[in-house]
């Protein structure tokens, strides 16, 4: 587990360095035949990425459990990612980082799903919660660190250093993949004696569902602010680095308590931590839209990154909890598809009602959020057993 960690931290750096280089590169590219803006075009890229890489997941994790060898898969979603970070260096147009961020999007498809099957399969029940906490974090703390290592390379050294690097610690990831990570097969009778199927209902279950559908909404709540970066920093009179800052804030909230949370959850049980984790994230997303002040947004979102490591950990503790043996692929790709979603539908969303008014898409996220509460209330099952559970129906 922690060395599937480490290589995950490994891996985050070196795909969030494109998070702050790409709209930078694309500004620098020749104007497109439909003479987009600029902020457009950044905004496929990341739809893009996260469509493809959210929608190709539940197929890679049926290829998964077909192979019955997950370690493979992870290494050629890696080097995919790795290959294509270089290839930036030579893209010359805006449709160049379209096939890119495509195949990238693909690349995340085939390495998540075998990742969280490993981690479904050597995981303990009695504390998956806080080991998907452990995983959680290193993710976090590669995500963190990448965008920073990213804009110190282009100011100091140009767009291909940070492309370099990024390619580096992608096949740094493979490395330790290589040399710590050990393969959990599944045995070939147990292969034959249940068809896979990419979609097997056998398989999927309401608690797989809701679990997926509060790590659509908290990845939706938090990443929705990307796309009014403009819009925040005009009305806060802040630049770039005080929106950094708050941005990053999330990150820090995540990195306090995403581990204790995740513990927390294999005691008093998964349900009830998520559901205090969308319950806080109402507000959080409704103020978001009220703040005035750089420290206000700064606090909110610290708020909002505590909200989020109570949902993220013990939902995936929940799906790993309630996924079969030899069914761990599929299973686990529909709650990071949840996830990708989520990223790739909160900023689409941000940026076509904050065309009405600049309150309007976090009461709509918030309200989607409140909503989504409920369903999660009413259909997701506790899995740790406990005596009178709270929130438990």
């Amino acid at each position: 587990m922690l060395a599937l960690s480490f290589a995950r931290l490994a891996d985050a750096m070196g795909n969030s360095i494109l998070f702050i280089i790409i709209p930078l590169y694309v500004a620098k590219l020749p104007e497109v035949l439909f003479h987009l803006p600029v902020p457009v075009q950044v905004g496929i890229l990341i739809s893009l990425y996260g469509f493809m890489n959210s929608f190709l997941q539940p197929i890679m994790g049926a290829l998964t459990d077909r192979l019955g060898r997950r370690k493979i898969l992870i290494q050629i979603g890696l080097a995919l990612i790795g290959i294509c970070t270089v290839a930036f260096v030579f893209a010359q147009r805006f449709v160049d980082l379209l096939v890119l961020r495509s195949l990238q999007g693909v690349a995340v498809a085939i390495t998540i799903p075998a990742s969280m099957a490993i981690m479904a399969a050597i995981t303990e029940k009695s504390t998956r919660g806080g080991s998907m906490g452990i995983y959680a974090t290193f993710r976090v703390v590669g995500f963190s660190i990448g965008p920073l290592l990213g804009g110190f390379l282009k100011v100091h050294w140009g767009f291909n250093a940070a492309f370099f690097v990024g390619a580096g610690l992608i096949f740094l990831a493979m490395l330790l993949v290589q040399i710590w990570v050990d393969d959990v097969r599944i045995p070939k009778e147990n292969i034959q004696a249940r068809p896979v199927r990419i979609i097997d209902t056998s398989l999927l279950s309401p608690g797989i569902f809701t679990a997926a559908l509060s790590t659509f909404l908290m990845a939706a709540a938090f990443s929705m602010v990307s796309a009014l970066e403009n819009e925040f920093n005009a009305r806060l009179s802040i630049n770039a680095l005080g929106f950094g800052i708050a941005f990053s804030s999330l990150m820090v909230g995540r990195l306090l308590f995403q581990v204790p949370l995740g513990h927390l959850s294999d005691r008093i049980g998964r349900r009830p931590i998520i559901l205090i984790g969308l319950l806080f994230t109402v507000p959080a997303i409704i103020l978001l839209g009220e703040v005035t002040t750089l420290w206000q947004f700064v606090a909110i979102r610290l708020f909002q990154g505590i909200a989020a490591a109570a949902i993220a950990a013990p939902a995936f503790a929940v799906a790993a909890d309630l996924s079969s043996y030899g069914g761990e692929g599929r299973q686990m790709s529909i709650i990071t598809m949840g996830f990708g979603l989520g990223i790739a539908t909160g900023p689409l969303i941000a940026g076509i009602l904050s065309i009405a008014f600049f309150e309007l898409p976090f009461l709509a996220i918030g309200g989607m959020t409140l909503l989504g509460l409920l369903v999660v209330y009413w259909y997701l099952p506790e899995t740790v057993k406990q005596e009178s559970p709270p929130f438990n129906r």
